[in-house]
C-alpha cells in the first residue's frame, strides 16, 4: 500500500509525520504534504487547502498540542487551512504574508513574521526558516536541527520540477536558492508534494542542470526564432512537453525569458522577444 495515501498518517522518522491532503491534481500530483513535528508540543507545516476532513485528521494525529503552524508560502493548495486550523487548536501562525498578485491566500496573517534565520525552538526540536525566494517571493524552508532534514514546500518537490510563475515568481532567485539549500547539506528534502528525496545535494544539483539546460534551449530558440511571442517560441524551447501543458510552460519560459533579459541576453518589444 503506497504511503502517498490521503488522510493517513505516516511517521517517517521520530516526531515526523505526513499527512496527505485529498487535492490531487495537475498541478499537486498526488497532493499536498502536510507535516507534523515533535510530540510533547507541535508544529504543523503547510495544513494545505482548507478542507474539513484534512483538518480534522491533522488534529487526530497530532501526538500533542498543536502550538504553532507553519507555511512554506501562500499559494492555495499550502495555507488557506492555517486560519481554521489556529482557530480549532490555538495554535500560531508563522511565515511571511501573501505578496500582491494571483494565485495568493490572502487570508494567512501571520501572528509571527519570520526572516531568514529564524528559528522556532519547542521541546523537543529547533526549526530553523530558510527565506527561498524563486517559486514565490515569499517561500520558506525548514530545517529540523536534529535530523537536518529540510521541508522543501514547492521550491523542492519528488518527480517533477515547479512552474516558476512571473511576476512573483523568478527564475534568477530560484537558481540562487537551489544553490544555497545545496550548501546546507541536508540529510534528506521532505518535499510538499511526492515522497522524501535522498541524496539531496545531488537532487539539487540535477535540478540546477536541468534548469541550466532549459536556459541554453530557450536562448537557442530564440536565436533561430526572432521576434516570436511566448506562444510561439513555447512550441520550440518545450518540444519535449506535451502540447497540453504549454500553457503552463508558459509561465516558466517567460521566467527563463526575464532571466536572460536581466543579463543582457534577450529584449522584450511589446509581446514578442528578441536576442540581445
Amino acid at each position: 500500500m503506497s504511503t502517498l495515501e490521503p488522510g493517513r498518517p505516516v511517521e517517517l522518522a521520530a516526531g515526523i509525520t505526513r499527512l496527505l491532503a485529498p487535492n490531487a491534481g495537475l498541478m499537486t500530483g498526488p497532493g499536498t504534504n502536510t507535516y507534523l513535528v515533535g510530540t510533547r508540543e507541535v508544529a504543523v507545516i503547510d495544513p494545505g487547502p482548507a478542507l474539513d476532513a484534512h483538518l480534522d485528521a491533522i488534529v487526530a494525529a497530532a501526538r500533542g498540542p498543536i502550538r504553532w503552524i507553519l507555511v512554506t508560502h501562500t499559494h492555495p493548495d499550502h495555507s488557506p487551512g492555517a486560519a481554521a486550523l489556529a482557530a480549532a487548536t490555538g495554535a500560531a501562525l508563522l511565515g511571511r504574508p501573501a505578496p500582491a498578485g494571483r494565485h495568493q491566500d490572502t487570508s494567512f496573517r501571520p501572528d509571527r513574521v519570520l526572516e531568514d534565520g529564524d528559528r522556532l525552538t519547542a521541546a523537543d526540536f529547533t526549526l530553523t526558516a530558510i527565506h527561498t525566494p524563486g517559486h514565490a517571493s515569499n517561500h520558506l524552508c525548514y530545517l529540523d536541527e536534529a535530523t537536518r532534514w529540510l521541508f522543501t514546500g514547492d521550491h523542492i518537490i519528488a518527480g517533477s520540477t515547479v512552474v516558476i510563475d512571473p511576476p512573483d515568481g523568478n527564475m534568477a532567485a530560484y537558481l540562487r536558492s537551489l544553490e544555497r539549500l545545496a550548501e546546507l547539506a541536508p540529510a534528506a528534502l521532505v518535499p510538499g508534494h511526492g515522497d522524501v528525496i535522498g541524496d539531496p545535494v545531488t537532487a539539487i544539483r540535477r535540478l540546477v542542470e536541468h534548469r541550466l539546460r532549459r536556459e541554453d534551449k530557450v536562448a537557442r530558440t530564440l536565436g533561430a526564432h526572432p521576434g516570436s511571442t511566448l506562444q510561439a517560441l513555447v512550441r520550440h524551447a518545450y518540444d519535449d512537453v506535451p502540447a497540453s501543458l504549454h500553457r503552463i510552460a508558459e509561465r516558466s519560459l517567460l521566467a527563463h525569458l526575464e532571466k536572460l533579459e536581466a543579463e543582457g541576453r534577450a529584449r522584450r518589444a511589446g509581446d514578442a522577444w528578441h536576442p540581445a
